[in-house]
């Protein structure tokens, strides 16, 4: 009863810190656009500026994520939920990832898929929540309403979210995290002593057929899901003149969708045909949907791709293996849009090459079909146990 308990608490606590994130998303575009370049719906200047600043965001998440991963395995969840939480410094990742940590404490492993996919989509329930209430607030008034939800969702966790590892038992979860990393040999000065280094994440990486691969699947589409992040909205303000409440519609059908599969489809189909197949199934129909996208010829197919994504789930991973691909993951947020940006820029600009304002989207769908046939290889491997399907990425278009 008392995880239970805990679980409940920790889906308001997500939601609450997601819907205060994404309900900025819509008008971000227009904000960005009429600062740099005022009246214009495309601009190269405005395109790699936000490139670079996903870049640094992806850097943050590459430095601090196997950090918050292993620290939160000794001191715990709910200590480190408090950090991304409070500070804006860190990225929103960490959050979600530390929640995933937080159940599979509480969930055994053979229903952690189900509630991974109840947790994606209380996060997709905030995602519709929040870019509705964007929809029909108006921009100054969305940017105060998200920071007071941002205060009240920390001031939630800290009253009522309990622990997940108490003192008692951190020996115990430190035995049975530490598997392949702790048998890694160690060399050089470590500043956190238990800290997984380069080294340990190499010799992970060549111990286990299963984890190397789930890190690929996991960098393509990360490299795949910012690409998409850091074109589409320009590309659909060049081509469409999308503005903040296009926008914020085209967010919320996606949102919609996602919260249908994780909410409703993903506890039925992951028991039924296995976390393998469900993510390959996930990353074809995400695929699709990026090459849509590309290819819009007019105003009404991007709601219509955005509906595709009912069917995309991606993969995370979880525990202290969550902090070594999170990490590589972040690696992926880092180079994605110093690519991604100048694509869309050029692309989108009068010097494009041929004429493909999509461009940036098709490669980033070309991504997400090397993580589609990536995940076809991956085969079960007794050495890695704590990875497992989820949709946490999904709301977003």
């Amino acid at each position: 009863m008392e995880k239970c308990c805990g679980l409940s608490h920790l889906f308001m606590t997500v939601f609450l810190s997601c819907f205060s994130t994404f309900m900025v998303i819509p008008p971000m575009t227009d904000i960005t656009l009429s600062a740099i370049c005022p009246g214009q719906d495309e601009c190269s200047l405005a395109i790699y500026l936000t490139g670079v600043q996903q870049a640094i965001v992806g850097l943050g998440s590459l430095v601090m994520m196997p950090v918050l991963g292993n620290l939160s395995d000794t001191y715990g969840r709910k200590v480190m939920l408090t950090l991304p939480m409070t500070l804006s410094i860190f990225p929103l990742g960490s959050v979600q990832c530390l929640a995933l940590a937080y159940v599979a404490d509480n969930v055994p492993e053979s229903r952690r898929a189900s509630v991974f996919g109840v947790l994606s989509g209380i996060a997709s329930s905030a995602f519709v929540c929040g870019n509705l209430s964007a929809r029909f607030l108006s921009t100054a008034s969305t940017f105060q309403v998200a920071a007071a939800m941002a205060v009240i969702a920390l001031l939630y966790m800290k009253m009522f979210l309990p622990e997940s590892i108490t003192k008692g038992n951190i020996c115990s979860k430190k035995s049975e995290t530490s598997c392949l990393l702790e048998i890694a040999p160690k060399k050089g000065f470590q500043f956190f002593k238990t800290l997984p280094s380069f080294s340990d994440m190499l010799c992970l990486l060549k111990t286990s057929s299963t984890f190397l691969q789930a890190a690929i699947v996991s960098f393509f589409v990360n490299v795949a899901q910012v690409g998409l992040e850091a074109s589409l909205l320009y590309f659909l303000k060049a081509q469409f003149h999308f503005n903040k409440n296009q926008f914020a519609d085209l967010l919320i059908i996606s949102g919609i969708a996602g919260s249908i599969s994780q909410l409703l489809l993903m506890p039925i189909l992951a028991p039924a045909f296995g976390e393998e197949k469900l993510l390959s199934i996930g990353l074809f129909f995400g695929c699709l949907h990026m090459l849509l996208y590309s290819i819009a010829w007019s105003s009404w197919v991007p709601y219509a791709s955005a509906m595709i994504s009912v069917l995309s789930i991606f993969a995370m991973p979880c525990g202290k293996v969550q902090g070594c691909i999170t990490g590589i993951c972040s690696f992926a947020s880092v180079v994605s849009p110093l690519i991604f940006s100048p694509l869309t820029a050029l692309f989108l600009s009068q010097n494009a090459p041929f004429h493909y304002p999509g461009f940036g989207l098709a490669c980033a769908a070309f991504a997400s079909m090397l993580a589609f046939i990536q995940s076809l290889m991956i085969k079960p491997d007794n050495n890695v146990t704590n990875w497992s399907v989820n949709d946490s990425n999904l709301a977003e278009p």
